[in-house]
């Protein structure tokens, strides 16, 4: 019998291929907060309808906590009242309908349509009328309890207990808007690098590659302001935050700042891109990028250190004001001119990110 080709054998799958230890370690480093909450208020739900009220099985009063507040990112206030708004609309969908039907598989059919259709009118989001749905589905499948509603004050404890423990103990936004800022910012300065090798050696295929990874930010640029956005939310109701609420409006300074910059990086990677169709090296317009590229780096450690805004403040304006395309590249073609030009709003937004006001960092530009 001849031997199986090793090119073609089957080679047999294991659980753990792929698996990566370091990865699921750091996914436990960034949910510990949002285990501890889920824990915590589930179980002082439970405790509550069980101990406090009698409820012999008080199941929504853990189910509708556990729902409301998950291990995602963004848990602001509002997006967990309204998942228990959904929620709580399922219930007593199901409530209603247990008085008016009784139990039953027909009945389910009917109070999950309801329920479906309700949610999907009253909210733009597709989470509410599912979250809707599975608690509704719940709570009609529970046996009957000792009076009616009995079911909707279970999941009102737990949604008045989630929001409470996010309020009372918080997740900590600012290691979230910190890395997501430090992922901005890198992906600049890699996608810049590329635009100046690409005018440094003529390259078109390097400044594609750098308009390319500059498109690629607006992901990681979305998701520093959602991070942000729930951090603000989170500060404004928990007293524990409360001192935040400066430090995270510098840091919504600066990202959306980040923003505009990253828009107009788009800009200057194409007029690069375009630019340099030619094969020829553009060594000066190279070494004003890298310039900018630098004090950008600047700016990136203002995110941590709010001392560093002066340095970047210094660097920035020198280079504005020297951003003069007829002075920079006298005689230059058109491209040439057009790639200093797109550095011109670049500079203003890198110093807004800095700590200067826009109308002054427009006035650090000279008049064309």
């Amino acid at each position: 019998m001849s031997e199986p080709d090793p090119l073609t054998q089957v080679t047999p799958a294991r659980w753990h291929h792929g698996y990566r230890p370091r990865a699921g370690v750091a996914r436990l480093r960034e949910s510990w907060i949002a285990i501890a909450q889920i824990v915590v208020a589930a179980s002082a739900g439970y405790a509550l309808a069980h101990l406090v009220l009698g409820h012999d099985t008080p199941l929504l009063a853990a189910t509708v906590t556990i729902s409301s507040l998950g291990l995602l990112r963004d848990a602001r206030p509002a997006k967990v009242a309204q998942t228990i708004a959904g929620m709580l609309t399922g219930i007593a969908i199901s409530e209603l309908a247990l008085l008016a039907m009784g139990p039953g598989w027909w009945q389910l059919a009917i109070v999950l349509t309801i329920t479906l259709i309700v949610g999907r009118f009253v909210s733009p989001s597709p989470q509410f009328p599912l979250a809707a749905a599975v608690q509704a589905a719940i709570a009609f499948i529970l046996p009957v309890g000792d009076f009616a509603g009995l079911r909707l004050l279970d999941g009102a404890i737990g949604g008045a207990t989630a929001l409470i423990v996010t309020a009372l103990l918080p997740r900590n936004p600012m290691r979230a808007i910190a890395r997501d800022a430090h992922e901005v910012w890198g992906g600049l300065d890699h996608a810049m690098t590329r635009v100046v090798q690409g005018l440094r050696r003529g390259d078109r295929l390097r400044a594609e590659r750098g308009l390319a990874l500059a498109r690629e930010l607006q992901a990681p640029v979305t998701a520093w302001s959602v991070a942000l956005e729930s951090g603000r939310a989170i500060s404004r109701v928990s007293p524990f935050l409360h001192t935040r609420r400066l430090e995270l409006a510098r840091l919504g300074r600066i990202q959306q700042a980040a923003d505009l910059a990253t828009r107009n990086l788009r800009v200057l990677a194409r007029r690069a891109h375009y630019a340099v169709e030619d094969g020829a090296p553009r060594e000066g317009l190279a070494d004003l990028v890298g310039e900018v590229q630098a004090a950008a780096a600047l700016v990136a450690g203002c995110v941590t250190d709010p001392g560093a805004e002066s340095r970047a403040q210094e660097a920035l304006r020198a280079i504005a004001r020297r951003l003069d395309p007829a002075a920079l590249v006298p005689r230059a073609q058109l491209g040439d001119q057009n790639v200093v030009t797109s550095l011109r709003p670049m500079v203003v937004d890198l110093l807004v990110a800095a700590g200067v006001d826009r109308s002054e960092a427009a006035h650090e530009l000279p008049r064309i």
